[in-house]
């Protein structure tokens, strides 16, 4: 049972729910695409807009952020869709690229390449490069010998230590 009444009031009515309402709530919560924004009117803002969506995605693809790839992906295909089709070519064909590499992002291919850039194969045949020339390692430094202190005694008197009845207060 959930409470509905945020009131402080002990009158105000209270609505008791089981929670069978949840999923029509949840359903107007639903994360937007991109192309549901608004798109600009005029032609140049269209293209403005179309580049602005174009690097939206390009960087989050680049950062592997697949939300906000697809989120700029879907405003570039609804910015692409609302221009007249010979306008923004190398656009159209930027979006085509990336929409390849989101399309790619968990593929085996995709997996595969990027083990190949991690791990670079070894030329057969090339030089070794040398070694480094060695420098000397630096040691820890050795912890300061203890002083000799002499022999040196306390003053048991003057501290109030000394012989039963020799105190002077």
């Amino acid at each position: 049972m959930v409470r509905r009444s945020q009131s402080s009031n002990p009158r105000s009515v209270v609505v008791l729910t089981s929670g069978t309402d949840w999923g029509t709530r949840a359903a107007g919560q639903r994360r937007s695409s991109g192309a549901e924004s608004e798109i600009p009117r005029r032609q140049p803002a269209k293209i403005k807009a179309l580049r602005q969506a174009l690097h939206l995605a390009r960087t989050a693809i680049g950062k592997k952020n697949w939300h906000a790839a697809r989120h700029g992906l879907s405003r570039a295909r609804a910015l692409t869709n609302a221009l007249p089709p010979g306008v923004a070519v190398r656009e159209r064909e930027q979006l085509s690229e990336l929409r390849k590499k989101y399309a790619a992002r968990d593929t085996p291919a995709a997996k595969h390449a990027r083990q190949a850039k991690t791990a670079p194969a070894k030329q057969v045949g090339a030089k070794k490069p040398a070694p480094a020339s060695k420098k000397p390692t630096a040691r820890k430094p050795e912890p300061a010998p203890a002083r000799d202190l002499g022999d040196r005694f306390i003053n048991r008197e003057a501290l109030g230590y000394g012989a039963e009845g020799s105190r002077t207060r």
